[in-house]
């Protein structure tokens, strides 16, 4: 019995210290993230948004915000408990040498675990060479897995404050929540294409950076913005619109190349973040911009002062470049409980009397 826990307490410690090494020190591959970490992310986030779609819609927006958050803390407690029981266990195969006379029970080799693994002080102490070495390997995964996590805890809002800095900053030209109509008209008043696309290289370094943290620290694609009617998937799906809009509507494509590197790298995060997450691509019903809205959004284009390729010929490019993008959005929009924007600003905007 004592050589089968101590079989099943290596393979926790080594288990727990792999997933702990792959999911906080180890730059991540897209198709090989930690599998227990993901495990933990995508069914405690089903169990959390069940609850949360069953509060009025104040409440459990509230309540999807704090999930991020808590995931961090609980992940980081999962792997303590691990490495605290797996390392009981050892003492316990070992003959329980904590106490004179090698009488203790399991229940105190957990409670010695646990000190060592917290570094605290205890009257219990290991009386064996076995056990002492088991006491100092635990103290020492302890202080390296909570320094890492002291660490991986700035890390994260760092990346979540640059973040969100990007997110506020496109309100005042794209609206709240952004729109690409918004986008285009803005830009179109204030210098046409050349600015516009000024704009849009600025987001290209954002999307790159949102593609990278976001596969570090899956978890972070769960944490949301500040402002209602703000998130990081709306602003980076408005910034797609209006680079679709670009490459398909702008006369001369030399105008917009910006905006066809900004589309690239965009739909590239959307697609690696969706791998990471599981979400699966969906369709949008009704379609995000039918065939009245994009005539709206083209004369709306047409009136800022934006020159453009004839209506007909827009249109059939415009579907080809979204259907590369808006799935992606909408699988995304439904696995993180995100609202998805629209293409058009609202017609009571003050932007757009």
């Amino acid at each position: 019995m004592r050589v089968v826990a101590a079989l099943v307490g290596s393979v926790v410690i080594v288990l727990t210290l792999a997933e702990f090494f792959v999911a906080f020190l180890l730059p991540r591959r897209v198709r090989r993230e930690p599998r227990i970490a993901r495990m933990i992310l995508v069914a405690g986030w089903r169990v959390w948004r069940f609850v949360a779609r069953r509060l009025p819609a104040r409440s459990g927006d509230t309540m999807l915000g704090f999930y991020g958050p808590l995931l961090l803390l609980f992940a980081i407690a999962l792997w303590a408990l691990a490495l605290i029981f797996g390392f009981a266990l050892l003492q316990w195969a070992g003959g329980s040498h904590i106490v004179r006379g090698g009488g203790g029970g399991f229940d105190d080799d957990l409670f010695f675990s646990a000190g060592g693994f917290l570094s605290a002080s205890m009257q219990l102490s290991p009386t064996t060479g076995f056990a002492r070495a088991l006491f100092l390997g635990e103290a020492a995964c302890g202080f390296g897995v909570l320094f890492v996590a002291i660490g991986y805890l700035p890390a994260i809002y760092q990346a979540y404050s640059r973040r969100e800095v990007a997110v506020a900053q496109l309100a005042p030209r794209a609206g709240t929540p952004p729109t690409a109509g918004a986008l285009l008209a803005r830009s179109g008043r204030r210098g046409g294409w050349p600015e516009l696309d000024l704009y849009l290289a600025a987001w290209e370094k954002w999307a790159a950076e949102l593609m990278e943290t976001h596969l570090s620290y899956p978890a972070l694609a769960y944490f949301r913005s500040q402002h209602v009617g703000q998130n990081w998937l709306s602003a980076l799906t408005a910034v797609l619109d209006t680079c679709a809009f670009s490459l398909a509507a702008a006369p001369e494509k030399s105008e917009v190349e910006a905006a066809e590197i900004t589309f690239s790298i965009g739909r590239h995060a959307l697609a690696d973040v969706s791998h990471v997450l599981r979400a699966k691509p969906g369709r949008t019903d009704p379609p995000r911009l039918g065939s009245e809205d994009f005539a709206a959004l083209w004369e709306l284009a047409a009136r800022s002062g934006l020159d453009l390729r004839a209506q007909d010929e827009v249109e059939p490019e415009l579907r080809e470049l979204r259907a590369l993008y808006e799935p992606l959005v909408a699988g995304l929009s439904r696995a993180l409980e995100l609202t998805s924007p629209s293409w058009l600003p609202p017609a009571d905007s003050p932007m757009f009397p």
